[in-house]
């Protein structure tokens, strides 16, 4: 059994759950713990007796620990690419790709920590010292989803800690593989003891027990949007900051004249990769009618062409829907697109591969409206529908008629428009000629609507999460 991390010791839980690979049910990559209630409020305390050492202790020891972590994951990208691979079903090179932006993050915050600043500015009383400074919050709590098994922690586990908070984290109990990983690399760094917390096992108990805790400040989700309604709810009940990352159903423009390649390779990739498993997924491609043929025969010989398999098989480009759940829910969509009157244009069929997995054909949808449940709904699966429209305007339109506001895309040619989707496009993230999903770590991640609550994630903007702001008045004597 894989344990839970607390106050620095690994710990079992009173059960435990298989992680089982998508590429091959019959694979399984070892028993996590689950923690129960009475661990959690443990892991809590751990944090709060382990915080006013560490907010307040060396910030160069702070720095040379997070930077050590950032190493250890680089030097491990390979295997740690595999695990990722074979626990969560996204291909090798995915995995290695994801493995390697967890080292960044770390390496990035690892520079943050000495560079924290504030303001020093006059009072509007002669003689009197003003000073603003930022400070960290506390203790906070970290719910990561199973798409991005090791980069949605690390870009929450790293800020955290470098400006001084102690963490709890609980992973997604589909895949805590990656995770429980990245605990081992953490806690080998040397990280004081209490300060960095594994707590894996159900969101209804580890999750539940998190958000109502009075000793933790701060909550940060990234999920589904029912549940971190209720996260909200939560924390708004007893103050606490909250910030949450959730669903999209993003956009991507295609105008007439678009480069045709540059078009397809990114409704490909936006779509498709991943296992169209990413919130910034381009799941509605909506594109001008002179483009609207050509663009849907040559994504159509794209995907035809795609290589669905075993996520380490040679060559693999796109590998299995994470569980039955999720295939359930990709194949109920699919129904729901063809009841609604949309004509499925490609895919969509199960595979049988050489292992026994939840391989799915990526489908296409055409002749749909936007009105459509499988344009309004997150299907979070490798499903994408074409939408026709007219013009720029209509498109425009199109692709702000939605509840979501997370990453929203243009393939044209055409500067006017491009500057002009960039400023009144309704989305967080806005790409030009470019996948909507595909972010840089060092840049504010996030989106508007109901895609996003709270302050942004990532780069410099993750302070205003993970601190508090404090001025402080002086008057010298």
């Amino acid at each position: 059994m894989q344990k839970n991390l607390i106050a620095g010791a690994w710990v079992e839980g009173p059960d435990a759950v298989e992680n089982i690979n998508p590429s091959d049910t019959n694979d399984v990559i070892a028993s996590f713990a689950r923690a129960d209630v009475a661990q959690v409020n443990e892991a809590v305390a751990a944090a709060k007796a382990a915080f006013p050492a560490w907010s307040t202790g060396s910030i160069q020891a702070r720095a040379t620990m997070l930077a050590a972590i950032a190493a250890e994951i680089m030097a491990r990208k390979e295997e740690l690419g595999e695990l990722l691979a074979r626990e969560e079903g996204k291909t090798r090179p995915e995995g290695i790709g994801e493995v390697m932006r967890a080292g960044q993050i770390f390496e990035f915050f690892a520079g943050e920590v000495v560079r924290q600043s504030g303001e020093k500015i006059a009072s509007v009383r002669p003689g009197i010292d003003v000073e603003m400074t930022r400070e960290p919050m506390g203790i906070v709590g970290l719910i990561t989803p199973w798409n991005f098994p090791i980069a949605i922690p690390a870009w929450k586990i790293a800020p955290a800690l470098a400006y001084g908070n102690c963490v709890v984290i609980k992973p997604a109990e589909l895949v805590p593989g990656s995770t429980h990983a990245l605990a081992e690399i953490i806690q080998r760094a040397g990280v004081p003891e209490g300060v960095f917390n594994l707590v894996m096992g159900k969101g209804s108990v580890v999750g539940e027990t998190l958000v109502n805790h009075p000793d933790v400040a701060a909550i940060s989700f990234t999920g589904s949007v029912d549940t971190g309604k209720r996260i909200a709810a939560g924390c708004a009940a007893r103050l606490a900051k909250v910030q949450l990352e959730m669903g999209g159903k993003n956009p991507l423009v295609v105008l007439d004249d678009a480069d045709l390649d540059t078009a397809v390779d990114c409704a490909l990739n936006g779509a498709f990769f991943s296992t169209g498993q990413r919130c910034t997924a381009s799941s509605r491609l909506v594109v001008q009618k002179g483009i609207h043929d050509s663009f849907v025969d040559a994504l159509t010989q794209k995907m035809q062409a795609l290589k669905v398999d075993n996520a380490l098989a040679e060559g693999s480009q796109m590998g299995p829907v994470v569980d039955q759940s999720q295939l359930d829910q990709d194949q109920k969509y699919i129904e729901i697109g063809r009841d609604e009157g949309a004509k499925l244009a490609w895919g969509g069929e199960l595979l049988n591969r050489a292992t026994p997995g939840f391989y799915l054909q990526p489908a296409l949808f055409t002749e749909t409206d936007n009105k459509m449940r499988i344009n309004q709904e997150e299907i979070f699966g490798p499903v994408a529908s074409v939408i026709a429209v007219d013009d720029y305007d209509q498109a425009l339109e199109v692709a702000n008629d939605t509840v979501f506001g997370l990453s929203s895309g243009i393939c044209t040619a055409s500067l006017k428009h491009a500057s002009h989707f960039k400023r009144h496009a309704q989305a967080g993230m806005v790409m030009v000629n470019l996948p909507t999903a595909g972010v840089d770590y060092h840049v504010p991640f996030g989106g508007r609507k109901g895609s996003s609550y709270g302050s942004r994630e990532q780069g410099r903007y993750a302070a205003e999460f993970y601190t508090t702001v404090k001025t402080g008045y002086t008057l010298p004597v």
